[in-house]
């Protein structure tokens, strides 16, 4: 056996168990019992002992001292590997084990507290997270930005300095699209009635399905937060449902597949390797983004989903596929970011982003965050947050310890953006298939120019590679502006 040969080798069986904890985290927040919180929490912390031990190993070092890549994907993961290594190194087993431990418990505690409405019974489970991952970050970084260290965690070189370049260069056209719409003469009308779980889970199936989801490697349930979990040939998804809003239901899934269908469509080669999953979260969201929003809010699928949800809920109030397609896209005032329309929903990040940044700085306290969070909401959004629920509570990231996860959304809908335009220039029938619940031609080019490469290229060279584009806001801008201009006759 030669170095690369041992160090691929070791790696794969570290492979294979993380997916085994992958998995635990998807028993969790799907179909465990209640009162298994504790006992997940240890096993998590098992898990991550084990982990780590490998990931630190010595022979790692070793093994890429004198390691001879015999090819690009070896070269690659290689790479990747040693960033790992040098990452994990830096961080005691004792820190990491109980990062392991605390998030899991944390999940639990969030869960209730978001139920009953009862921040106060959260925030000091939050603050020991918060103080963790500084403890963290501050390991890995080395006198470095502590949220640059965790932001890289998410998506490779990017720097919190360069995210709010980025932020700042978009907010003026979305708050004046925002404007714009929510001044127009013409609103269209909402969805209203009620719509049973059953039929709106059979309806998410028939969507899945449409966007070439692979049943046969995934599998779909409820969650309370959407979220897609696995790789290589177990990739699953879920959902939520609500019944005066089978919306919800539908765009989560085809969200969620397009995280799952990226992790299906990488090269299989690359299973057990650092290849062999996406590169970036950004890299990710663009994928489940694009799937949801440039196909799956676009006309043409409108049309075939309003004549699926006329029959599976024995007719809508909305009676019109150019009605129903406005509908779809409706732009209204809301706290929900999951539930938030294309104009919106970067804002959402941009106040997460700044906030999050402020407490891994210290310039911000957990006990101060509701507030802060609420004043933030009402100056960005002109609204006043009703309930902890619909606020800061609302999302499970902080509690798990995803700090620097949020700004990769919208990195992922700037991505899309590129890769929408590139895509319709390059599969001119796209809408054709799309208007017959067929999003294969969409979902074949994405395969072939971005997913089946895994972790083969750096997030930003991917996107160039796929496109012949630079990365740049203003694809996605240019498509915002010139939907909503026509929904909204501006």
């Amino acid at each position: 056996m030669t170095a690369i040969n041992d160090l691929l080798a070791f790696q794969r069986q570290t492979e294979a168990l993380s997916s085994v904890a992958e998995r635990l985290g998807w028993d969790q927040e799907t179909v465990m019992p209640r009162g298994a919180v504790e006992q997940r929490a240890e096993e998590m912390a098992a898990m991550e002992a084990v982990l780590h031990e490998r990931r630190t190993d010595p022979r790692i070092g070793e093994w890429l001292e004198v390691a001879e890549p015999e090819s690009e994907a070896d070269t690659r993961a290689v790479e990747l590997i040693a960033r790992d290594f040098n990452r994990a190194s830096r961080i005691p087993a004792r820190l990491a084990q109980e990062l392991a431990r605390v998030t899991s418990l944390a999940q639990g505690i969030w869960a209730e507290a978001r139920a009953n409405d009862a921040p106060e019974d959260f925030l000091p489970t939050l603050d020991q997270v918060l103080m963790l991952k500084r403890e963290e970050a501050s390991a890995i970084a080395n006198g470095g930005d502590l949220y640059d260290t965790l932001l890289d965690d998410y998506e490779q070189g990017m720097t919190g300095a360069e995210i709010s370049a980025l932020f700042a260069a978009m907010r003026p056209r979305l708050v004046a699209l925002r404007e714009a719409v929510l001044g127009a003469d013409g609103q269209p009308q909402p969805l209203a009635g009620h719509f049973p779980q059953e039929t709106q889970i059979r309806l998410a199936r028939i969507c899945a399905t449409a966007f070439g989801y692979d049943w046969a490697r995934g599998r779909m349930d409820i969650a309370v937060h959407p979220f897609s979990s696995g790789r290589w040939q177990d990739s699953r998804i879920t959902t939520r449902v609500v019944e005066t809003d089978p919306f919800n239901c539908v765009y989560s899934t085809i969200h969620e597949v397009g995280h799952s269908s990226y992790e299906l469509g990488i090269d299989p080669d690359y299973a057990f390797t650092p290849l062999g999953r996406g590169v970036s979260m950004g890299i990710h969201e663009s994928q489940s983004r694009i799937y949801e929003n440039q196909m799956g809010r676009g006309r043409a699928f409108a049309g075939w989903l309003f004549k699926r949800m006329s029959d599976a809920f024995d007719g809508l109030n909305i009676t019109d596929p150019d009605a129903f397609y406005a509908t779809v896209n409706r732009v209204t005032p809301g706290f929900i970011r999951t539930e938030a329309d294309e104009v919106q929903y970067n804002l959402h990040i941009m106040m997460r982003f700044d906030l999050e940044r402020d407490l891994i700085a210290g310039r911000l306290t957990v006990e101060d965050l509701v507030e802060a969070w609420n004043a933030r909401f009402q100056r960005d959004f002109g609204v006043v947050v009703d309930r902890p629920a619909n606020g800061v509570l609302q999302d499970v990231h902080w509690a798990v310890g995803l700090f620097g996860y949020f700004p990769t959304y919208t990195l992922g809908n700037v991505y899309a953006g590129c890769l929408d335009q590139a895509m319709r220039a390059a599969v001119p029938g796209l809408d054709a298939s799309l208007a017959e619940g067929d999003a294969a031609p969409g979902v074949e080019w994405l395969r072939e120019n971005l997913q089946r490469h895994g972790g083969l290229k750096r997030p930003r060279a991917l996107i160039e590679d796929a496109t012949g584009l630079d990365v740049s806001p203003e694809p996605l801008l240019a498509y915002l502006e010139q939907k909503f201009a026509g929904i909204y006759d501006l």
